[in-house]
């Protein structure tokens, strides 16, 4: 059988435009997460607060004799927010603590960083992961009980009276997945071991509160330092957001301005240890 002449062709198959590479790690992760019987079940109990609320806008929908007890107003929304610290800790932690640590662990930033995938490409594909999964419990369900407010409401009133809870809905919720996976991102990239990692990120939360609750007792009940505790930082933050009056004596102001600085503080520690070998021939 002759075997005929392959002289040079153009290449005839698509072109993937740049800077989408990150959405392929983002879709591999969300995809493993989701195949995991324990992290559903975790989501699904993160929306148990959901449900409750939402019940409650219905009551005071439906019967206008409970509504002096249970109409919701925009604190209702912040309460809403603030229940969910404890599931934005738990799955921060569980999806989080190994993004980085486990490519590490198996040496796959040499391989990521061999192909045609910037740095900063691979920091927000996996960044994606984590922070979509902390929206899906705190941005999402505030949102849908709006909605729900509206619907069962059967008028736009509460909505135009409290125009600003999109906004505040929206910056709280960001502002809270932002610090959370900056945070742990910065912390996998550290280590090779998972379990270390999420240690080391519940340590640091606990300590600082820790931190904060002695200088508290130490001052005499003082709020003053409560810029010590993370926590207490995105509490008063978040507060002001919500026109609620903040519950420290510490500037807002001084409690963004350690937000932002641990924020700032990840991606630096994320730009110097995620990188790839370089081979010199």
């Amino acid at each position: 059988m002759p075997i005929h002449d392959q002289s040079y062709r153009r290449y005839g198959g698509g072109r993937t435009a740049g800077g989408r590479a990150w959405m392929v790690i983002a879709k591999a992760g969300i995809r493993t997460m989701l195949q995991k019987r324990l992290f559903l079940g975790l989501l699904l109990f993160s929306w148990a607060p959901f449900v409750v609320r939402a019940v409650q806008i219905y009551l005071a929908s439906t019967y206008p004799q409970v509504a002096a007890v249970l109409d919701p107003d925009s604190k209702m929304f912040r309460d809403f927010l603030e229940q969910q610290d404890f599931f934005v800790f738990i799955t921060t932690i569980y999806v989080g603590a190994g993004l980085i640590a486990q490519d590490r662990r198996a040496n796959a930033l040499q391989i990521y960083l061999s192909k045609p995938l910037m740095r900063a490409e691979y920091i927000a594909g996996k960044a994606a992961v984590l922070f979509a999964f902390l929206l899906l419990i705190t941005w999402v369900p505030a949102m849908l009980l709006l909605f729900l407010q509206v619907m069962f409401k059967g008028s736009f009133e509460f909505l135009r009276n409290n125009l600003f809870l999109f906004p505040a809905i929206t910056l709280g919720a960001f502002l809270q997945a932002l610090l959370a996976t900056f945070t742990m991102l910065a912390l996998s990239s550290l280590s090779k071991s998972s379990r270390y990692v999420g240690i080391l990120y519940a340590g640091i939360i606990f300590f600082s509160a820790a931190v904060y609750g002695a200088m508290y007792a130490i001052t005499g009940g003082s709020t003053t330092l409560s810029y010590l505790s993370l926590g207490a930082n995105l509490t008063q933050v978040v507060d002001v957001i919500f026109r609620i009056t903040p519950r420290y004596a510490t500037p807002w102001p001084v409690s963004l301005t350690v937000l932002i600085g641990l924020i700032v503080l990840s991606i630096s520690v994320l730009e110097r240890r995620v990188r790839g070998v370089e081979v010199v021939t």
